[in-house]
């Protein structure tokens, strides 16, 4: 594969319930490439959080394959999974999971320092990342003391910390209410154009799907437009 985004092929996902077996996901293709940002849309309960939990290396399809920047997953062992998540891979939440205790440059800094980057270059990029997204004169305060979107904003800064060539959302602005959501998926929006990274985002809201480069509904098991 010469893309350097992500990319899926064939994917396929059962689970058991009781003596059933239920098919989430049924072959399921999908490319974003570089620079792209996709929207990724479809009822509750329609696997949504499966395909992202795949394409994140967090689980392993039935079948099928992914690629991460040109690489293949599929055989790789788990610690070489896991590197490829640290180095490739940046994961935005409905919730923001920041550390408490930490100020947010500090939870920015330490996944960079996780990945050898040096403390000094490390609140450098934090720094900038968090100045990107209007954070400047909050890059020392701890998450209690920061509100709901200033939250979700240093968890989306935290996720391209590494510079990762893709990044993986589920429903990163779903916890906010409707100005805020539109001000952080806006300043969302900016900083993964600037990056250039390929983006996956997984929304209930049409408005902000819309406003994505391109739609794809998983359905039946099955990504449409695609």
């Amino acid at each position: 594969m010469s893309e350097k985004g992500l990319k899926l092929k064939g994917v396929r996902r059962s689970f058991l319930q009781g003596k059933d077996r239920l098919d989430v996901l049924d072959g399921a293709d999908l490319a974003v490439k570089p620079g792209e940002i996709v929207a990724l849309v479809g009822p509750s309960g329609a696997g949504k959080s499966t395909l992202l939990h795949i394409a994140g290396l967090l689980e392993r399809p039935d079948e099928g394959e992914v690629w991460l920047g040109g690489e293949a997953c599929g055989k790789l062992s788990d610690a070489k999974r896991t590197t490829l998540r640290r180095s490739h891979l940046g994961f935005v939440y409905q919730y923001h999971h920041l550390l408490p205790e930490f100020s947010a440059v500090e939870n920015v800094i330490l996944p960079q320092m996780i990945a050898g980057t040096a403390k000094s270059a490390a609140k450098d990029r934090a720094l900038d990342l968090l100045a990107r997204m209007g954070l400047a004169a909050r890059a020392e305060h701890r998450p209690g003391q920061l509100s709901g979107g200033e939250q979700q904003r240093v968890a989306i800064c935290r996720a391209l910390a590494n510079a990762p060539k893709v990044l993986l959302a589920d429903e990163p602005t779903g916890n906010l209410d409707p100005h805020t959501s539109e001000s952080v998926f806006d300043e969302l929006l900016k900083l993964v154009r600037s990056t250039g990274v390929a983006a996956l985002i997984a929304t209930h809201n049409p408005e902000l799907a819309g406003r994505m480069d391109r739609v794809v509904r998983l359905a039946d098991g099955k990504l449409v437009g695609a």
